[in-house]
């Protein structure tokens, strides 16, 4: 399912900016602009790609839909977590029982194909997938033959649904053992540990770097500071959080609202006195800071355990943000704190305690012992370009693009209205779980 976590550094490479050395060859990235989670991948892959001598071209998957496909799935994503959660939840939870993606998941990535393979150079090498729906058009374009050179998916979450499974792809590359055996499970090919991207700015702090992070954000000199996250979006019951924290006098709440200055300003009003929004040096902020709670899991976790803060998973989102706090509690990693009476103890032993120092070791472990993808990339990357896919593209007759196109504004408008609808207008949970099994193509 498409989500989001995290916040993505301002001088990463926008899509489609090809790095300056291209020796080894050509290596096209596609990602998602849904939140900043996706890209934060992309932009960490692109970078490391390019220090081995690849040409990187960055795709958006969003981009490759037609005309306003992209911006309604994205906006009735961002929808459901805000307003209806528990749809959220359910829809997640329908589609991550499929043995395959519904019909309205499959003609939306099949509207997808031809813009893909247009998108691609022609000596293009490989394609490394950063977000699911791209994963399964890439899959249906190499069981076809239509795409001939390796297609990669890299996993970004601890846990692994099954939209993120996709037959074709060559190999799945997962940041640590958890989440690699979940999708060998599902039957993903050559699920394979490569371990986390992250800047090269995430490093635990020295006693310096603490305290000048700390006056840089005016923030208290010597109390604990627990950083709460919520993503690009702000989403989730943030406040309450926050409230919750301050509460049990453990450690002072330092809250990052993304893009979400209402979420600000409430925070402000609330008595929050050290709320953000947007923050750019998150490297910093964490230099600053003595523990993470999380609602996602996503790449700000990841960050987190570069920088050597241990994690608290806390009040998650649903879907993704549920199923992450689990991999990552059963990987240990980061504590998952289900009842609020369990949050000062919890963040007493990560501040003070053996608990706190085990996290910080296995963290550290997990950016330090694992090989990175640029190796599992290499070891398949054949020695041939890519053919010109131009011409497969212009068969694509213009009956059959209106078509396409027309399926999917259907099938989009399914997602980002009847769902919702369905949801807000009928209170019995069985109906809107009919729409999810819909969508799911249980319901044919």
């Amino acid at each position: 399912m498409v989500h989001r976590d995290d916040l993505v550094p301002e001088s990463a490479p926008p899509p489609s900016a090809a790095q300056p050395r291209g020796g080894a060859g050509r290596i096209a990235i596609i990602s998602a602009g849904v939140g900043a989670g996706h890209d934060g991948a992309a932009a960490g892959l692109a970078e490391r790609l390019a220090e081995h001598g690849y040409l990187v071209d960055r795709h958006d998957f969003l981009d490759l839909l037609p005309t306003g496909a992209g911006r309604l799935l994205c906006g009735t994503y961002h929808r459901m977590l805000t307003w209806m959660p528990d749809g959220y939840q359910r829809l997640y939870a329908a589609t991550d029982r499929a043995a395959r993606p519904g019909a309205v998941w499959r003609a939306l990535f099949r509207a997808a194909e031809q813009r893909t393979l247009r998108a691609l150079a022609p000596d293009t090498r490989a394609v490394v997938s950063t977000y699911p729906g791209a994963s399964q058009v890439l899959g249906a374009l190499r069981r076809r033959g239509k795409l001939t050179v390796p297609a990669f998916t890299y996993l970004t979450d601890f846990s692994v649904h099954a939209l993120w499974v996709a037959p074709g792809i060559d190999a799945h590359l997962a940041v640590h053992p958890v989440p690699a055996a979940q999708a060998h499970v599902q039957g993903a090919a050559a699920a394979t540990v490569v371990g986390p991207l992250t800047d090269a700015r995430f490093t635990p702090a020295t006693a310096g770097q603490r305290t000048a992070a700390r006056e840089r954000f005016a923030l208290p000199a010597d109390a604990p500071l627990a950083l709460l996250v919520a993503g690009s979006w702000g989403v989730g019951p943030v406040r309450r959080a926050a409230t919750e924290i301050r509460e049990t006098g453990v450690a002072v709440p330092v809250v990052v609202c993304g893009r979400n200055q209402a979420l600000a300003e409430e925070l402000r009003g609330d008595g929050i006195a050290h709320t953000f929004g947007w923050v750019d040096d998150m490297a910093g902020l964490m230099h600053a800071c003595d523990v993470l709670v999380q609602n996602a899991g996503g790449l700000t976790s990841l960050e987190a355990f570069a920088a050597g803060l241990p994690v608290a998973s806390y009040r998650c989102i649903p879907g993704h943000g549920q199923t992450n706090a689990a991999a990552l509690d059963e990987a240990g990693l980061a504590a998952w704190i289900r009842e609020p009476a369990d949050l000062g103890p919890v963040l007493a032993e990560l501040l003070h305690g053996p608990r706190g120092r085990a996290q910080r070791a296995v963290g550290l472990d997990l950016h330090r012992l694992a090989p990175g993808p640029v190796t599992a990339i290499a070891a398949r990357t054949g020695p041939h370009p890519a053919p010109d896919a131009q011409p497969e593209v212009r068969r694509f007759a213009g009956r059959r693009r209106i078509t396409l196109t027309a399926v999917t504004v259907a099938a989009t408008a399914c997602l980002g209205v009847a769902a919702p609808l369905a949801y807000a207008y009928n209170e019995t949970p069985a109906r809107f779980t009919a729409v999810a099994h819909y969508l799911d193509g249980d319901g044919r």
